[in-house]
């Protein structure tokens, strides 16, 4: 964490301080897909991410990262298939943590979307400290 803080704390481009934050996480852990999804009126649009091509835009209240945002918490997916509405963008992501990232204001700003090969990759650490990546970013951006 505090590298990862470092690394962008004298940044203000949003798009420079995602992408960084996605790159940083993906190599530290070697997950599938790791990357941003950033609210655009109604929609979720994919933003700086790592992996394989991704969906580009989700509806809120769709698939994981459509529910998270419109319910504004964390999801974990042990195993995607067994998740009603899961959005397939690779048949090779087999479980995924999304996290909101809230601003002071209260509104969602975009989620963070890690997915990972594995099943059951995700537990309640992971989200303690990727909540805590997503509550600094809220911070830097309201």
């Amino acid at each position: 964490m505090p590298q990862l803080m470092a690394m962008v704390s004298s940044e203000t481009n949003q798009t420079a301080v995602l992408s960084t934050v996605a790159a940083a996480l993906h190599e530290a852990f070697s997950f599938f897909w790791t990357g941003f999804y950033v609210v655009e009126q109604n929609e979720l649009v994919v933003g700086p991410f790592q992996g394989p091509v991704a969906c580009l835009r989700i509806a809120k209240g769709r698939g994981v990262c459509g529910n998270a945002w419109q319910h504004e918490k964390t999801i974990i997916v042990p195993d995607v298939d067994h998740y009603p509405g899961h959005i397939a963008c690779s048949a090779l992501s087999r479980s995924e943590i999304v996290v909101p990232i809230v601003l002071k204001s209260g509104h969602v700003m975009g989620v963070l979307d890690i997915d990972s090969s594995e099943l059951n990759t995700f537990d309640e650490e992971d989200q303690f400290y990727l909540e805590k990546i997503c509550s600094y970013l809220g911070e830097r951006f309201s």
